[in-house]
Parts: structure tokens; sequence; C-alpha cells
């Protein structure tokens, strides 16, 4: 011996809770002498390593949505990168949008004119089925990490469980039955409910995982998430007043 140690830090993406923190530790104790992990910052620092990156992802890949990345050095230029990187941490959310307003919009030519009281509730539709989808994906994972700032699953955990089945009645909901007053005010409920939520966690700068696409996708919470739910709140209340 030396007398050397070699230590070297990961950013980390994928954690949600203690759990996540002790999986990435266990799995990556088997590549180093000794391993430390934290949630906040999302960091993994291996001493005496025996594996590079690439092989420390491929073992992390086996157990959940873990991922590492090497450090950026501070003196590295960032201006570029962060408007890039901005588009590329949200293009799943960026896409499934886009995906239901480009089939929204088809309906609406096919039916030979836009109708906004028919465009809305089947966007709606859209965004509950297709986002109760991805969180159902992975219902454990996605519970774990809404109860990290839903103020009710922090409390209640089973309405972590529940909530991508609501979201999956309210699409097919909007989808069978369209502007309903009942869909709409429950909507509303939901949506507005979970912002209050989001607002808390982000005026803390919280560094939490954005559950919208459940575990599935690493997307940080951010303003984008607040729009996000404040849209389908609006456009709730909007149809409710309107058909009142």
């Amino acid at each position: 011996m030396n007398g050397i140690t070699k230590k070297i830090s990961y950013q980390v993406t994928g954690m949600t809770c203690g759990g996540c923190v002790k999986r990435v530790q266990a799995t990556l104790s088997q590549y180093a002498s000794h391993v430390d992990v934290s949630l906040d910052p999302a960091l993994a620092t291996l001493h005496q390593p025996n594996a590079n990156i690439d092989e420390l992802n491929q073992a992390l890949s086996q157990v959940g949505h873990y991922t590492l990345s090497t450090i950026a050095s501070p003196t590295a230029p960032t201006t570029s990168i962060e408007s890039s990187s901005w588009f590329s941490t949200y293009r799943p959310l960026l896409l499934v949008f886009a995906y239901i307003l480009l089939v929204c919009s088809a309906v609406e030519g096919v039916a030979g004119g836009f109708v906004l009281h028919r465009f809305m509730p089947n966007f709606m539709a859209g965004f509950f089925l297709a986002f109760s989808f991805f969180k159902l994906l992975d219902l454990p994972g996605f519970a774990s990490s809404y109860a990290m700032y839903d103020v009710l699953a922090k409390r209640v955990p089973q309405y972590g469980y529940a909530y991508p089945f609501i979201e999956l009645s309210l699409g097919i909901g909007y989808l069978i039955q369209g502007d309903s007053r009942l869909f709409n005010l429950v909507t509303f409920i939901v949506m507005a409910f979970s912002t209050l939520g989001v607002l808390i966690a982000v005026s803390n700068r919280q560094k939490i995982r954005c559950a919208c696409l459940g575990a599935v996708f690493n997307l940080p919470m951010s303003t984008v998430t607040i729009i996000e739910d404040l849209l389908m709140a609006g456009m709730a209340l909007w149809m409710l007043v309107s058909i009142g």
C-alpha cells in the first residue's frame, strides 16, 4: 500500500428518497472500498473505485432509474449549455404536450372546424390518459416521488398510489362524456391542490424530482410543473364557469 487514497465523486439522478440512497449505496459498494451517497445534493463518492462510470451505470440500471454523471468543472463555460440543457431536461414533457396537442388539433380538423368546448375536453382526456400511463409504469416509484412534495400524499401515502387512477378515471370521463361539470369540478380541485404542494417545494428550493411523468423520467421540480398544473386547473375552471 502506498498510502494514496483514490476518491471520485459523481452526480446522481433518479434518487427521490432515503430508500433510493440506500439502494444506490448498496449497489455501488460492490465497486469500491467505501461509498458515500447523499440525497441533497445528489452525490455519490467512491473511495478506491475499481470500475468506470459505464460499468457503474450498468449496475445501477439493474436496480432502478439511477444514473451517474461526472461533475462539471466550475471553470467550464456554462452560459451556452444552460439553455440547451433546459430543453433536453424537459424534452419528454414537451413532447407529450406536443403529441396531445397535435392529436386534438387533428380531431378538430376532421370535425370541420375548431370548437373550443370540444377541443378542451379532448385535450384534457389526452393529458390525463398519457400522464396516468407513465405514472402506472412504476406505481411505487411515483408514489414515493409524489410524497416528497404533495401536501396530502405526505400525510396519506395511499393517496400517491390512488392518484394515477384518479387521473385515469378523469381521462376516460372526458373522453366519453366530454364537457361535464362533475369532471371539471374534480379536475379543478385535484390540480389546484396539487399546485399547492408544487408551489411550496419550488419556493423552498427543494431539489427533488417532479413526478408528473412518474418515475420513468428524471424531471426536476421547477416552475414548469407549476405552469402544467395551473394550466389544467385553469382549463377546468374556465369550462366549469362557461357551462354554468
